[in-house]
């Protein structure tokens, strides 16, 4: 066998879930990586196979054993494992037998603190397919699979029953037996286009094999593009756009070995039902591709993925008809069966919906919503008109869970309400900020559009947050099962993105009125500021803002984060100047100096205690921008006022070469410390730049 050949390994199953095909597929080749760096094989580029049927990693350049390992073990001391004439003692007669040697065979060695018996050994390393099968079972039996089952009458268990087993090193099979099953290079191809048995000649050919001869995309991101392609391609046929999202392009992927893409139609009568049921009706339950024309109108027409290249396409595509027909009708009757009853008709019902078991229902929490709503949107600075709208659409907005669409298209909650509420004759100010109630959904999902649907999705929001941590189920490591991540994050995104100068902190205490001085509110209240704080930090994060910049303005504590994400903003752009680096270290030495002044500072500075030219021309410099800078910061021109305070730095730096701040004189000393106040409680109006 070649010193390194690429390894192939292979799981054969029933058809494994969609929605973690492609999160499985990549677990397993890091895992099985790790365990080849664990033993230390080393290895070259991973290639990651997924198809509904396997899960299949492809490992290059594996050595073809593990490396021999050197061992040394001191024994006694040359004084203590030889007597007087030159005989071996009992010491060292036992240190080689503890070893399995004879004295002669131990060697001596010098070190600074002194002479002593040494035995070297080295362990050959074990043939890389001896360790492959047990390696493959551990990376299996480590993958983050949530439910597990058994088959057959075996004991082990796995997230489907495996059928197959390919292990391959070159152009040999590696003998091995995991969950039951042999490993041999016998694979399978496509279930209906080549069910026979193929055999694999080595790793390389895998994929041209499976595609070649069993009808087989087994690259996940290559079945991926195909499909995305004769998406488009279909839309474009029928003079359409195909709605594309990426999670649909990968739950259809998961679903298919060798994707054909078919265009049906629907009856144009459903065409009078919501745009939002049609999607869901099509993404939901069929996982198809709605398609819309150039104005963004769905057209009646969709795309099917089919997992067979039919010799009789027009049979599939009937069928995918005669499938979809019935859905659609079903989301008729359940529009018309909702449209009889007005959204505010179904408040009481609300009653019977327990929100949470300790924090009432529904009801209760549609109530606390649209009270905070009203005050969100005073602290907006909106009219008394949109006050009155956000705590309509409050009390509305959690009507929709009682409705058969949501109740059957649980992803709808919010969109039908809208829906409903306009049908209902609510203002169209109320609909849309019903429909906007729970943005945004995901990431990269947009924010409410309109300011009566920010104030309400805001509301929402915190009442959950503040609610769930006031009875004590806030998240707790990887546990969160109210998604009170997601929740503080959307609500940090409403305020930044939609340029809502709000006071977070007076926000949670509104928040935590609504339950009727039920909860501790300052404990209460300091918590969830806290976690929002921490969520604010992920969101900087990811938008790539260094941590220091963040702990920066942090320091100050500002309570708005609009006025939070300005100062982040300052200090990115402020650290770009090439005066910045000088400025943080003198800032930094500045807040050392304040902090070992034992006396209070004085606030005011006398310039008749000035002596130096340095110390005048610092003065002169503060004096000159301190009210262009004050204005800025007024203004809340937190980059512009770091902008002209970088002008300091060359004073700055003459000041402190040529001026002594702790003069033996207590005046000039106080007055030097005050200057030096004067200069940090300016930059400390945006940010701790010290900690830059």
């Amino acid at each position: 066998m070649a010193e390194n050949a690429d390894l192939l390994v292979e799981i054969g199953t029933e058809e494994l879930p969609p929605g973690s095909l492609k999160s499985l597929s990549e677990a397993f080749a890091s895992e099985l990586c790790e365990r080849l760096t664990a033993r230390g094989l080393s290895h070259g580029e991973v290639a990651v196979f997924a198809t509904p049927r396997r899960i299949a990693a492809i490992i290059s350049k594996v050595p073809a054993s593990q490396p021999n390992r050197e061992f040394k073990r001191r024994g006694p001391s040359l004084d203590a494992a030889f007597d007087k004439d030159g005989m071996p003692t009992k010491a060292a007669l036992g240190f080689a037998r503890s070893c399995g040697v004879t004295v002669d065979k131990l060697n001596k060695i010098e070190t600074s603190d002194g002479s002593w018996l040494i035995f070297r050994s080295t362990e050959v390393g074990e043939a890389t397919p001896s360790l492959i099968p047990k390696m493959v079972e551990d990376a299996l039996n480590n993958l983050p699979i949530r439910k597990r089952m058994r088959w057959a009458n075996f004991d082990f268990e796995f997230i489907r029953p495996v059928h197959w087993l390919v292990l391959l090193f070159g152009n040999e099979t590696v003998d091995g037996e995991i969950f039951g099953v042999s490993a041999g290079r016998m694979t399978r191809g496509h279930r209906f286009h080549s069910p026979e048995a193929i055999p694999i000649e080595d790793p390389a050919s895998y994929p041209k094999t499976l595609y070649s001869t069993g009808h087989v995309v087994a690259e996940f991101k290559a079945r991926a593009d195909i499909v995305t392609r004769q998406v488009v391609e279909s839309a474009a046929s029928v003079q359409g756009k195909a709605l594309v999202s990426r999670e649909l392009i990968e739950e259809t992927t998961a679903l298919v070995e060798w994707p054909s893409a078919i265009v049906g139609s629907f009856d144009k009568e459903f065409l009078d039902l919501p745009d939002a049921v049609l999607i869901a009706t099509m993404k939901g339950h069929q996982r198809y591709f709605p398609i819309v024309d150039k104005q963004g109108n769905l057209l009646p027409h969709f795309i099917a993925i089919s997992n067979i290249e039919s010799i009789n396409p027009e049979t599939v595509r009937k069928g995918n008809e005669r499938v979809l027909r019935p859905r659609l009708k079903d989301a008729a009757y359940f529009y018309r069966r909702d449209s009889r009853h007005t959204l505010d008709q179904r408040q009481e019902e609300l009653k019977a919906v327990v929100f949470q078991e300790k924090l009432g229902s529904m009801y209760d929490k549609a109530e606390r919503i649209s009270r905070l709503a009203s005050h969100v949107t005073i602290a907006m600075g909106e009219n008394p008109d949109s006050v009155k709208l956000a705590r309509r659409a409050g009390q509305l907005c959690k009507c929709d869970l009682l409705t058969e669409m949501v109740g059957e298209f649980p992803e709808l909650q919010g969109v039908m309400g809208g829906e409903y509420a306009a049908k209902s004759g609510e203002p169209a100010q109320v609909s849309k900020a019903i429909a906007e109630v729970y943005k945004p959904r995901f990431a990269g999902d947009a924010i409410p559009a309109s300011p009566v649907g920010r104030a309400v999705a805001i509301a929402d929001k915190l009442d959950t947050l503040t609610g769930i941590f006031a009875i004590g189920q806030g998240p707790s490591g990887d546990k969160d099962p109210y998604a009170l991540r997601r929740t503080a994050l959307g609500v940090l995104r409403i305020v930044i993105e939609g340029e809502l100068s709000l006071d977070l902190k007076r926000l949670i205490q509104e928040a935590l009125k609504g339950y009727g001085g039920k909860f501790d509110d300052e404990s209460v209240a300091n918590q969830v500021h806290d976690f929002m704080t921490e969520r604010l930090r992920a969101y900087f994060t990811e938008q790539g803002v260094p941590i220091e910049v963040f702990l920066a303005v942090q320091a100050r504590n500002p309570t708005r984060p609009l006025d939070f994400a300005k100062r982040v903003q300052a200090v990115t752009e402020f650290r770009k100047l090439p005066e910045a680096e000088s400025l943080a270290s003198a800032n930094k030495r500045i807040n050392n100096i304040l902090k070992q002044a034992e006396d209070a500072i004085p606030m005011k500075i006398d310039n008749d205690l000035f002596s130096e030219d340095a110390e005048w021309n610092l003065a002169a410099k503060l004096v000159g921008l301190s009210p262009r800078v004050k204005e800025m910061l007024k203004q809340g021109d937190y980059t512009g006022a770091m902008k002209s305070l970088a002008g300091l730095r060359e004073s700055v730096d003459a000041f402190f070469d040529n001026v002594k701040v702790m003069d033996e004189d207590d005046r000039i000393r106080y007055n030097r410390l005050a200057l030096l106040h004067s200069i940090s409680e300016l930059f400390l109006e945006t940010a701790d730049i010290s900690r830059l």
